[in-house]
């Protein structure tokens, strides 16, 4: 996974994120939304609307009082948490 940043400003952040699709973005951004301070996250894979854009971008938006590349870092945490829990109920359950 390769990460390029589109835009950072104080309180927004827009990074493609290279190989992935929905299913990871999805997660991703409800993990942002979660977070304190994070006042938006949205994603776009929309090559028709985006001028034959393909990798997904992530934007970030917060009030400020969190840095978004620090929501970033918090909500992949997020995901890895819940992906690591998600394998060991599964584990449990097998």
């Amino acid at each position: 996974m390769d990460l390029r940043v589109i835009e950072n400003l104080e309180t927004e952040l827009a990074i493609e994120i290279e190989g992935e699709d929905h299913t990871f973005m999805n997660v991703l951004k409800g993990a942002l939304l979660e977070l304190d301070g994070v006042t938006a996250a949205t994603y776009d894979v929309n090559p028709e609307q985006s001028g034959g854009q393909t990798e997904p971008i992530v934007t970030i938006k917060t009030d400020g009082s969190i840095d978004p590349l620090d929501a970033l870092e918090q909500g992949a945490s997020r995901v890895r948490d819940k992906t690591d829990a998600f394998e060991e109920a599964f584990e449990a359950a097998a």
